[in-house]
């Protein structure tokens, strides 16, 4: 029986467990007898650590989000230091003896630094298991491996063309499925036409950080639009949005449901949501109109930047009237026309994407053969890891 390692990092709730659990599914439902194992490598070699970089991580991201934005930038973004640290030696050892233990045939990494780690234990021929980097983001932070994974799932033909020019992979190595969203979200061919109240989903209410009360102050007395508010764990954003009491603001709680969540995509016109890339990936699937009123640094801004230049979101302007632009942009066809060739577009990059395909790409790696999306024709070995 063949086992695959998925490896996110921290336990909090993320895009990169999001994307390995999308891509667990997506094998266990079409490749019978295949073992899946999900680990955060942090959590396997020092419980007490995660909890505390975790706890760290949010923090700081909600009280000097400035400073995280410059620490991202300087350290994960544009430094390109790849140089060992004096840490890294600890995850090296822990890494070996998760494989060790595991034995996996495939490792797929969604986050960059499993992800180097399993680069620098290759460049030491410590490890030939063959590894999958599954990206998370619209862009390429510095922290992942490049030149020793075998294969690289890519959001875009963009980061595709990145990956060749900049870092000199060949091109059969870099497969462009788009950021891999679950099954369960189903794929939209065709634009929504609106009723008379646009139906609009909020979404980013979890963590509390969105200002979303602040959002729909205006809208509170009166509106032309219908909301509904993904309030998630956030118990007070939803008992506060509960006691206005009116019937076009409706709070939601947490949809563990994924098919939940695809019924509610299916009923709405346009979603507000931060610029994460999973919930923009599955947005985006559904042709839904994304909407941007805030951003959290680091990875989102860099998201908002790509999403923006590609004219797959529309930013809006945090001083004017939330409610007032988002309706003319919606009512505007001029500017929806564009918005839809801008999907097509993206769309049109994505070599292999769904569930069949991508599992059939996987499994291709797990029985030793060439993967060939459309187009590409040069073989390229894959090498297994030799069982003892």
């Amino acid at each position: 029986m063949k086992k695959i390692l998925f490896l996110p990092f921290l336990q909090m709730r993320s895009g990169h467990h999001q994307v390995a659990e999308a891509l667990m599914d997506i094998v266990e439902k079409q490749l019978t007898g295949t073992m899946m194992k999900k680990v955060d490598l942090l959590s396997y070699a020092n419980p007490q650590l995660e909890k505390m970089i975790t706890s760290g991580y949010l923090k700081w991201i909600r009280y000097a989000p400035d400073t995280y934005d410059l620490a991202y930038k300087k350290f994960f973004y544009t430094a390109n230091d790849h140089s060992f640290k004096w840490h890294h030696y600890f995850f090296l050892k822990k890494m070996e003896q998760l494989l060790m233990e595991e034995k996996p045939d495939l490792i797929v990494c969604t986050h960059g630094f499993p992800s180097y780690l399993l680069s620098q234990l290759k460049r030491k021929r410590k490890c030939d298991v063959p590894v999958i980097n599954a990206y998370t983001d619209f862009f390429i932070n510095n922290v992942w491996g490049r030149e020793e994974i075998e294969y690289h799932f890519v959001p875009s033909r963009d980061v595709k063309e990145e990956l060749i020019k900049k870092h000199h992979l060949s091109e059969q190595r870099i497969i462009v499925t788009g950021i891999p969203v679950h099954p369960e979200i189903s794929k939209t061919t065709m634009v929504k036409k609106r009723g008379s109240r646009p139906q609009i989903v909020i979404s980013g209410g979890n963590s509390g950080l969105g200002g979303i009360v602040k959002l729909l102050k205006t809208s509170k007395q009166s509106s032309s639009c219908d909301f509904y508010v993904l309030c998630g764990n956030n118990q007070k954003l939803y008992q506060e949005i509960l006691s206005w009491n009116v019937d076009h603001i409706k709070p939601l709680p947490y949809l563990s449901s994924r098919a939940e969540m695809n019924k509610l995509y299916e009923k709405m016109d346009a979603i507000v949501s931060k610029p994460g890339g999973v919930t923009i990936s599955e947005v985006l699937q559904k042709r839904l109109p994304v909407f941007v009123h805030s951003v959290l640094p680091g990875q989102e801004e860099i998201n908002l930047r790509y999403l923006t230049q590609k004219g797959l979101v529309f930013k809006l302007d945090p001083k004017a009237s939330f409610e007032q632009e988002l309706l003319s942009i919606l009512n505007d066809p001029n500017r929806m026309n564009q918005w839809e060739q801008s999907i097509l577009a993206y769309q049109n990059g994505i070599e292999m994407e769904g569930p069949i395909e991508l599992a059939k790409m996987m499994n291709g790696v797990l029985e030793q053969e060439p993967l060939k999306p459309a187009g590409q024709v040069e073989q390229l070995k894959v090498y297994r890891l030799a069982r003892a």
